[in-house]
């Protein structure tokens, strides 16, 4: 029986390219890659092995950038087939699709090289732009099973529209286009609770952001990312994520809030696994950072954290080390400080104080600040306000014969409230 050949294209590329051995081609990548300023991008004989063999996998976004500035070919020219499928109907079909309320291509592989024949007018990045802007804002009041289609079918219609830009607009699409899948990915994994969906959407966002060039957008995103398996308990996958969305945000200027959130997604991620101590040493520094400011911009995306937001952390990690006295205090005052559109944040931080006052043994507080989250969830769903009562219910099991519990539990489980949830 013959052996598969494996990805022959990719090898004859590098053999004509004047790469003899693999080890050859890892060292021209590294090299390459600082001269484009992509410092601290490493790749592996293991990894040009795995490109060269019957199946290999599809590059990350700045390898395969490097890559195919080595050898001259795109990735699908190189052997290398997109993770979404290699099938790509013709832009009619896509637009055919589109109007039709179809799910075409949903990837970035398949956009050609600029030059193209079909062309969009150079305001058309800006055009759309505005609109992923205007989701941004809408993030905020609109029930996320409502926007969610709206914000999906905009990045569709991005991936569509990226085949036909170039130059500048080109890269406004991809950035925008990397800010709308990064939106849909939070709603799914935040607001509808859908983290294998959210994963997936994620991974396009990293991927337009690598279209765009925008190394603080791939950090954001990978941010969002570790959440995921930092709530299925997954330290190292999430310190993993972690680490590599603080190498892309040192590849821009970074403000100081930016820092800060990393070091406060990394804090949640260490709560959850169970190790607050860590968690508080990390908010402290985002603390720090914060006090020390910086120079540079936050982006106008970057909408989700302010130091009301980083206190709201703080609270929670506080709840989970046991110092009840403390997460109090600093969730009373985030409570105070929260702006008016902060609805969801607001659920969040009413579902904590439930928290603090049944593990302090004062059940009627609890009770009280839960049915209080209970209505800032009737005007703005979100499913993780929704996880932070229910964590909050559990710790009131010693009391669940008292009265207020029995009423929490009358709106907790209500015809409403019940038929809501699992419609979303």
């Amino acid at each position: 029986m013959s052996r598969p050949a494996g990805n022959v294209r990719l090898k004859a590329a590098r053999v004509a390219a004047g790469f003899r051995s693999q080890q050859a081609l890892c060292d021209a990548i590294e090299s390459a890659a600082a001269e484009m300023g992509l410092h601290g991008l490493a790749v592996s004989t293991r990894q040009v092995r795995r490109w060269e063999s019957a199946s290999p996998p599809w590059p990350q976004p700045e390898a395969g950038r490097v890559l195919v500035s080595l050898l001259g070919q795109r990735l699908e020219e190189l052997g290398f087939e997109p993770p979404w499928g290699s099938g790509s109907p013709s832009r009619g079909a896509q637009r055919q699709s589109l109007l039709a309320g179809g799910t075409p291509v949903f990837g970035l592989a398949e956009v050609p090289a600029e030059g193209s024949a079909a062309r969009q007018p150079v305001t058309a990045g800006a055009d759309y732009r505005a609109v992923t802007q205007a989701h941004r804002r809408l993030y905020w009041s609109v029930a996320p099973a409502t926007l969610h289609p709206a914000v999906l079918a905009h990045a569709r219609l991005g991936c569509a529209l990226l085949p036909e830009t170039d130059g500048g607009s080109r890269k406004t699409l991809a950035s925008a286009l990397a800010e709308s899948f990064l939106l849909a990915g939070r709603i799914e994994f935040f607001d509808l609770r859908q983290p294998e969906r959210a994963r997936e959407t994620l991974l396009r966002a990293l991927q337009a952001a690598g279209e765009a060039n925008d190394p603080l957008m791939g950090s954001a995103v990978l941010g969002h990312a570790a959440f995921i398996p930092g709530w299925e308990r997954r330290r190292d996958d999430a310190v993993e994520r972690m680490t590599a969305a603080r190498a892309y945000a040192r590849r821009s200027p970074a403000s100081a809030e930016f820092l800060a959130w990393l070091d406060a997604v990394e804090a949640e991620c260490e709560t959850l696994c169970g190790n607050p101590r860590t968690a508080l040493h990390l908010i402290g520094h985002a603390e720090d950072t914060l006090r020390a400011g910086s120079p540079h911009q936050t982006p106008a995306w970057m909408d989700w954290f302010s130091e009301t937001r980083l206190a709201a952390f703080k609270g929670n990690t506080q709840l989970k080390a046991g110092h009840l006295p403390q997460a109090r205090e600093t969730l009373k005052l985030v409570l105070a400080d929260l702006p008016p559109e902060s609805a969801k944040q607001r659920t969040v931080v009413l579902g904590d104080l439930a928290a603090v006052e049944a593990a302090a043994g004062r059940p009627e507080d609890a009770c009280r600040y839960a049915l209080q989250a209970l209505d800032q969830l009737g005007g703005t769903w979100y499913a993780t306000g929704m996880d932070r009562i229910r964590e909050a219910r559990r710790t009131l099991s010693p009391w669940q014969h008292e009265r207020c519990v029995r009423e929490l539990d009358d709106r907790l489980y209500g015809w409403e409230t019940t038929v809501s949830a699992l419609q979303r």
